[in-house]
């Protein structure tokens, strides 16, 4: 069958008949590529199901689908744009390749390898997914440091493969002599190492953190004058969560250079304070008090048995009683729940008697940690 004459016609080099090949290489292009994309992520899934215990098709599909569906389009435009010809300007030689034709298959390169680059970053994330859900069916120690070491993992990988990309255009797209130049950078590395002196301290500061587990992620610290739970270890800082809501950022190396507090690592909570009774409260009446309280917080089930409540001091204010006790809590709320409650029992053993508080200034009391 005969084409019709017009889509003979010349036109920048080529004839209609060759742009309609090319249009239609895109277009079927772009109607298969949602299905390719979907057949492929389905394939691989299938391929590692055995090892992919809680994560579902559709999240692999949704990790994978666009970068996917990039790397499908690219290489339907190679296709397309390989039907056309390129002319070359009149003084070109007979060996000579089109500036505009070379402009193309640069970008050509520099999209495939930075959608190859974006695809291997989503199967990590998709890695990083398998595991966190396979580590969620282990002990709770086992979870923890998973918790802790898989995200810092997963962003020092990534590092690692947008290193890798980056040279890789270089070679490919800019023609740069890669070995030379990391060749090179041996020359300069001191004074590179010496502008990162920071970076790299607080990187080898975050080893330190995994290898010695000081804290882990959902630990509430104190380190130095900076107190919060932790929510994430980064390779070159810590994000904590402080009293006041806020989102702290501390560098590596001043988690592991303070002396660090890890406060829900204790077994109890210390409650101490004094109470001073007026000098109308008659000796009798402080033995029943002591005796009565000290058997009302030893009843209480988060409260440890040494309880101590001591007649300490005799003051021109009254006549002193020191209280102390243990909350075995790791939970702040259940700590300050505890406290109230054995207030009230303290302040009814007191009425319960006819003790007297005395009415001047107490000392300050001793806040529990």
């Amino acid at each position: 069958m005969e084409l019709p004459s017009f889509l003979h016609r010349q036109l920048l080099g080529n004839e209609l008949v060759d742009y309609a090949w090319a249009l239609l290489v895109l277009a079927l292009g772009g109607a298969l590529n949602r299905l390719l994309s979907r057949l492929v992520s389905t394939l691989l899934f299938r391929l590692t199901k055995r090892y992919t215990a809680g994560v579902s098709a559709s999240e692999l599909y949704d990790l994978l689908i666009r970068p996917l569906s990039m790397l499908l389009f690219l290489a339907t435009g190679y296709v397309a744009f390989g039907l056309l010809h390129y002319p070359l300007p009149p003084p070109a030689g007979p060996t000579a390749e089109p500036w505009h034709k070379l402009a193309l298959l640069g970008l050509f390169h520099l999209g495939v390898i930075a959608t190859a680059v974006w695809v291997v970053l989503r199967l990590i994330d998709f890695a990083l997914l398998v595991v966190q859900r396979r580590a969620a069916l282990k002990a709770a120690n086992a979870g923890r440091l998973d918790n802790q070491f898989l995200p810092f993992a997963k962003d020092l990988l990534k590092v690692f493969v947008v290193v890798i990309g980056l040279l890789v255009v270089m070679g490919e797209v800019f023609g740069v002599n890669v070995t030379a130049l990391i060749g090179g950078l041996g020359i300069g590395g001191l004074a590179v190492a010496l502008a990162a002196k920071d970076t790299l301290e607080n990187l080898l500061a975050s080893f330190t953190i995994f290898l010695d587990q000081p804290f882990g992620v959902g630990d509430l610290v104190t380190a130095g004058s900076v107190s919060g739970t932790v929510e994430k270890i980064g390779f070159r800082s810590t994000r904590l969560r402080t009293a006041e809501k806020s989102y702290l950022t501390v560098p590596n190396k001043s988690m592991i250079d303070k002396p660090l507090d890890n406060l829900s690592l204790r077994t109890a909570r210390r409650v101490g304070f004094t109470l001073v009774f007026d000098q109308r409260t008659t000796s009798a009446q402080l033995h029943a008090i002591i005796a009565g309280a000290v058997a009302a917080m030893r009843k209480h089930p988060l409260v440890t048995q040494d309880v101590q409540m001591k007649f300490n001091a005799l003051t021109p204010n009254g006549k002193e009683v020191a209280v102390q006790y243990f909350v075995e809590t790791s939970s702040y709320d259940e700590y300050l729940d505890t406290k109230e409650a054995l207030n009230y029992c303290i302040v009814e053993v007191v009425e319960k008697e006819g003790g007297w508080l005395a009415s001047s200034p107490a000392p300050t009391a001793l806040a529990g940690a």
